[in-house]
């Protein structure tokens, strides 16, 4: 019988294992070490979600569609002369 193959994956699995620890713990270490610098640029962030907000919204493009008829009370005598 040959069990070399069933020996194969138990290490494989602990190697899987390990890496994901220590891909962990140096995320942790990078994280913590460079925290200042990460949080640092939120407010600069901030200010350029603005201009992105501004160009990727659409909702209020078309104009208003409301006419005189329509009932919307600051529209209905734009048009008009008092």
């Amino acid at each position: 019988m040959d069990h070399s193959h069933q020996h194969g994956a138990p290490t494989s699995r602990r190697s899987k294992w390990a890496l994901i620890g220590f891909l962990l713990i140096g995320g942790f270490f990078l994280f913590t070490e460079h925290r200042t610098h990460l949080l640092g640029i939120l407010p600069y962030l901030l200010l350029l979600a603005c201009p992105l907000m501004y160009l990727f919204h659409s909702g209020h493009r078309g104009g208003s569609t409301l006419g005189p008829d329509d009932g919307h009370p600051a529209q209905s005598h734009l048009g008009e002369w008092p």
